[in-house]
Parts: structure tokens; sequence; C-alpha cells
């Protein structure tokens, strides 16, 4: 069996468009674990990562011919993303608000990634707008400032329980909001 290790990814892509078993398991090897560990980070279920990245490379491999992939590391991040999307949306159980844009940004060099980062920016500071006061304010103070409920409730004069409760709403709020677009913009 060929080396491929020095292979660029490039290199590695047409290879595999033209079913080279090496060249995929090279782009396998590479990327198996960078890819399990992002999946991680979101559902903290190590037989689940093992299913998403499973099926993102079947898919890769089923699929090699018709697919036209230009940079393999943001396929392979966003074919990771949309399943990790797709499981969420049928198991709202999965903790799915675990750096929520950090993720959904998978490559900052990947120009889909950027402009979906500034449509979710936009689409939450839309959300935070028509919040009422106290619920932005919290909002605000947790994500902005990383207060804890104890610190926003000295600073509101309000019992942590409040806190909490505001903090709880607005994120099931917004994931209902963020979710709606996503599917949109998918």
């Amino acid at each position: 069996m060929r080396q491929l290790n020095s292979y660029r990814d490039d290199e590695l892509v047409t290879l595999l468009t033209e079913g080279d078993e090496a060249a995929f398991s090279e782009i396998y090897e590479r990327y198996w674990l960078k890819l399990y560990n992002e999946s991680h980070k979101r559902l903290k279920d190590e037989a689940l990562c093992a299913d998403v990245i499973q099926d993102v490379f079947t898919d890769l491999w089923l699929n090699r011919e018709c697919r036209e992939i230009e940079n393999i590391a943001a396929y392979l991040y966003t074919a990771v993303r949309y399943r990790i999307f797709a499981l969420y949306k049928k198991d709202k159980h999965i903790n799915a608000f675990i750096e929520p844009i950090e993720f959904i940004a998978a490559s900052a060099s990947d120009p889909d990634s950027i402009f979906f980062e500034k449509e979710i920016r936009e689409c939450i500071e839309i959300w935070l707008k028509l919040q009422p006061e106290k619920r932005k304010q919290v909002f605000a103070m947790k994500f902005g400032q990383d207060l804890s409920t104890r610190e926003i409730s000295e600073i509101l004069h309000v019992s942590q329980k409040t806190v909490q409760n505001q903090f709880a709403t607005s994120l099931k709020q917004l994931r209902v909001h963020l979710g709606k677009m996503i599917t949109m913009l998918l």
C-alpha cells in the first residue's frame, strides 16, 4: 500500500474521487480524531460521537464521485456539524448550547463559516433586542461579562433564583429562535 501521509489534502481529495481507498484511509487518519473531539464537545457521548464520525466518513466514501470538495477539512467539520444539528433536532435532550458560535464557525478561514457565524450573531442580536429588559441584562451579563448568577443577582438586586429563571428562559427561547434560523440557512 502506498504511503500518502506526505500528500496535500487537495491531492488526497482528487485520489478519493477516483476511488482510491488508500487516499480515503489517509483522510480518515488525518481527521477522525479531530472530528471526534469536536463532536464530543457538543454531545458528551462516546458512542454517539463514534456514530456521527462513522456516518460522515461513510457518506464521504459513498458519495465521493458526486462531491465537489475544495477544502476537505471544512467539508468534514461542516458535515459533522450538520449531523449534530440533525441529532439535536431529533432528540432535544442533547445539550446543544455548549460553545455554540465557536463550534458553528468550525474554521475561521472558511468563507462559509465566517458568513454563518455573522448570520448567527446578527440573529442573536435581533432576538436579544426583542427580550424584556431584565432578561436582556441577565443574558448580556452572563455571556458578555461572564458573571455568575450570584454576581448578577447582587448587581441587579434580585434573587439568584430569579436570575437563574431568566437565564433558563432566555436559553430556551434562543434555542428555538436559532433552530428556526439554522433551518432556514440550511
